[in-house]
């Protein structure tokens, strides 16, 4: 089988995803599926009215690429591919897109969900909201954690 293409981008302009998506099809595809995340807007105390999110660079591109070809080595992709953005980011604009080409559609969704669960848990992004109560860096979040948790092993010699 030959090697899935893999490409990584940050970059703090916005990306069109129609354009992305149509890059990734190839004449092979089965199936092209994509995800694109958008800032949360929120309401309230809880508003968003700026996002703003830091990277090392070198090193954040690297652990992405460490992703897909985690994904490439389980399913038998054509090709996969990251857009992530960086800087301050409004309500509503784009922020991450996730795209996966393969022969069926099985195997795009499942690596296409599985490149997000760990761009949620291992990506070295550092995210800070404003809002009407100031600035607050992002914590981790326990179901993000547990949404990746899928994907490893079983341990009770049942999978």
């Amino acid at each position: 089988m030959a090697t899935a293409a893999l490409t990584v981008q940050v970059q703090e302009q916005a990306f069109d995803p129609g354009a992305l998506q149509q890059a990734l099809a190839s004449a092979d595809s089965g199936a092209v599926v994509t995800f694109t995340g958008h800032v949360r807007g929120g309401a309230g105390a809880a508003a968003v009215t700026c996002l703003e999110l830091e990277h090392y660079p070198g090193m954040t591109e690297r652990s992405l690429l460490a992703i897909l070809e985690d994904a490439a080595a389980r399913w038998p992709l054509l090709a996969a591919a990251v857009v992530h953005r960086v800087g301050r980011l409004g309500p509503g604009e784009p922020i991450v897109w996730v795209g996966v080409s393969a022969a069926h559609r099985g195997e795009a969704f499942a690596a296409c969900d599985f490149i997000m669960d760990f761009l949620k848990t291992r990506a070295p992004f550092w995210k800070k909201e404003h809002g009407p109560a100031g600035a607050a860096w992002v914590e981790s979040r326990g179901s993000d954690e547990e949404r990746a948790a899928r994907w490893q092993p079983s341990t009770d010699g049942a999978g």
